[in-house]
């Protein structure tokens, strides 16, 4: 989830039982953990390499949100 009223730097919130906070550089990364409360390391390492394969759609949706990365 990418909050309208969030602050910069880009991120994305992972949300579920739990919830992990990755910053984003677009247009080729890092995507890097920021904050997990409760995400195990294999979730914390699979939820980023599903990050990494739709960075592009993160950006797009940071940009129309907040205006650029």
């Amino acid at each position: 989830m990418i909050y309208s009223n969030d602050h910069r730097p880009s991120h994305v919130h992972v949300i579920g039982k739990r919830e992990a906070v990755f910053k984003f550089s677009c247009p080729r990364g890092p995507v890097t953990l920021w904050k997990n409360f409760g995400f195990n390391f294999a979730e914390v390492n699979s939820i980023q390499r599903w990050l990494v394969r739709i960075l592009a759609s993160l950006c797009e949706g940071w940009e129309e949100i907040h205006g650029d990365t």
